[in-house]
């Protein structure tokens, strides 16, 4: 029996792998102890969680956030069925119950009033998108290609099929969307492939950035280009480069090195730049700020000027919750607690990381679903654990 976890990550791509919890040394404990210490500041120790539900799933089900709603999938019905509970509830009836056609895999994301609900084929590798009643589940129009909320509009595009590197990377044409018909309202059409990003907050825009390093920002309602600007070469995919706000970041080479070029929006003109530790580097928005991991560590900077905001050197051995990424909430990490079993919960934002929370053991793939957790335990169920974000 298995149940898979899927919340929308940044890439938008299911999570078919389940990362062991992690394990280190009793040197590493001893530092993570430590380090909870003065993270607490001599506060009392993090509290243990209890969870509000044990949401009780078909095995092989598919379970994922989408904003209010947490959607069960169960592909052995015949046909499969989408189950919608009340994220904050979710161990009441369902709001709603419709079948599915069978498909490889489902992600869901929410625009507006609407429930984007795509569905990925195996064998083609493309994807279908339906558009669905928040309210009620009811279909309201449909499109053959993944669609993306952006804003108060919304873009169709076809993705590149890739296996190792899946994600927003798009070819063909790229189509703004009308959100009530589902009809295409613009098109741009692309020389090759490229990297999209629908950026949060109104009005929506849309940030392409081609293999030439061309990038654009396009208005996701009438596709009105509202900026135009050279990238230099660098690995551009769905986590590079990072918006939050009116900047954008671009972690790119430079020499024998690597750099971090700020740039403002919608004129893609470079303000700043900073070096960056070789190795592998993630970067994502975090409370409005840009927060990275290294080998080093753990950091965050100010998206617009570059300066280093907080530095957090113990914080390379924790792992980041997958989930849906909003520039204006913190980053939730997990880190193995003394015992060695538990789970330390921490946030990351303005004030740095703040370790407030254990999850006890046995909890395997949690990611991030409305106001909480939702963690796979050794029943095979899922269980949804409140989470206190500052």
């Amino acid at each position: 029996m298995s149940v898979l976890i899927e919340l929308g990550d940044d890439r938008g791509v299911p999570l078919d792998e389940h990362p062991p919890p992690l394990r280190l040394s009793r040197r590493w404990r001893v530092a993570v102890l430590v380090a909870v210490c003065a993270l607490l500041g001599g506060a009392a120790p993090a509290a243990r969680l209890t969870p509000s539900v044990a949401l009780a799933v078909p095995a092989r089900a598919t379970v994922l956030g989408a904003g209010p709603l947490l959607l069960v999938v169960d592909p052995d019905s015949n046909p499969p069925t989408v189950s919608a509970y009340d994220s904050a509830a979710p161990d009441g009836p369902p709001r709603w119950r419709v079948t599915v056609p069978p498909a490889a895999g489902w992600f869901a994301e929410v625009a507006g009033d609407l429930l984007l609900l795509v569905e990925r084929d195996q064998a083609r590798g493309g994807r279908m998108t339906t558009a669905r009643s928040m309210r009620t589940g009811q279909q309201v129009w449909q499109r053959p290609e993944r669609v993306y909320a952006a804003g108060d509009a919304a873009v169709a595009v076809s993705e590149v099929r890739s296996a190792s590197e899946p994600g927003r990377r798009v070819e063909g044409t790229v189509h703004g969307v009308d959100r009530t018909t589902g009809a295409t309202r613009w098109s741009v059409s692309l020389p090759s492939t490229a990297v999209l990003r629908a950026l949060p907050g109104l009005p929506g825009r849309v940030l392409l950035v081609r293999d030439d390093g061309v990038a654009r920002l396009l208005d996701a309602r009438d596709g009105t280009e509202h900026g135009r600007g050279q990238l230099p070469p660098a690995d551009y995919g769905p986590d590079n480069p990072q918006v939050v706000g009116a900047h954008l970041v671009l972690r790119h080479p430079s020499g024998d090195a690597v750099t971090l070029t700020g740039y403002d929006l919608p004129g893609l003109v470079p303000r700043w730049q900073a070096p960056a530790e070789p190795g592998e580097l993630t970067m994502r928005p975090c409370q409005g700020l840009i927060c990275g991991q290294d080998e080093q560590g753990r950091w965050a900077i100010d998206a617009g000027t570059g300066a280093r905001v907080w530095t957090w050197p113990a914080g390379a051995r924790w792992r980041t919750v997958a989930g849906p990424l909003v520039p204006a909430e913190p980053l939730v990490v997990l880190g193995m607690a003394a015992d060695g079993r538990s789970s330390l919960v921490a946030t990351l934002g303005r004030d740095g990381p703040r370790v407030s929370m254990v999850l006890p053991a046995g909890l395997t793939n949690c990611r991030r679903a409305g106001t909480g957790l939702i963690c796979r335990d050794g029943t095979a169920g899922v269980t949804f654990w409140p989470l206190a974000v500052p």
